[in-house]
């Protein structure tokens, strides 16, 4: 029995050794935060398709990228869906130093907000946080 259940284990932990997509979401993420020849549709279309999985690498990226790259980011989010995204999207529309970068969040979580989908509460929710930081003068 106890042979059974360890090979059983090992049979769901070797797979998720072997996922190497982090790799393939990190040269999607270098596509869209520096500057190379290769265009960012692409890049986002890969990311849109490892879905939540890329979402951590993202926000990762969000820290550190220009104003361009987080809002070629901010772009592949929109493309990915991802309600917990609303509170990475809030966090840069009340603290980004880049007005477009702030702008384009706000934007996207407009647009989820009115879609009546899964997106559309913590967007709202995260819509009304970045109304109070404003009204409390806690914004960048």
């Amino acid at each position: 029995m106890r042979r059974v259940i360890l090979a059983l284990l090992a049979l769901l932990v070797l797979p998720a050794c072997d996922d190497r997509s982090y790799r393939k979401i990190g040269a999607a993420i270098d596509v869209l935060t520096k500057k190379t020849n290769a265009l960012p549709g692409p890049a986002i279309e890969r990311l849109r398709d490892f879905g939540r999985r890329s979402v951590p690498q993202i926000e990762t990226a969000m820290h550190t990228a220009s104003a361009r790259g987080k809002v070629n980011l901010i772009t592949a989010l929109a493309a990915i869906g991802e309600p917990e995204s609303a509170a990475i999207l809030q966090h840069f529309a009340v603290y980004d130093e880049a007005p477009e970068v702030r702008e384009a969040c706000e934007k996207l979580l407009e647009t989820w907000a009115a879609a009546a989908d899964r997106r559309t509460e913590p967007a709202k929710l995260a819509l009304a946080r970045i109304a109070e930081k404003q009204r409390l003068g806690q914004t960048e």
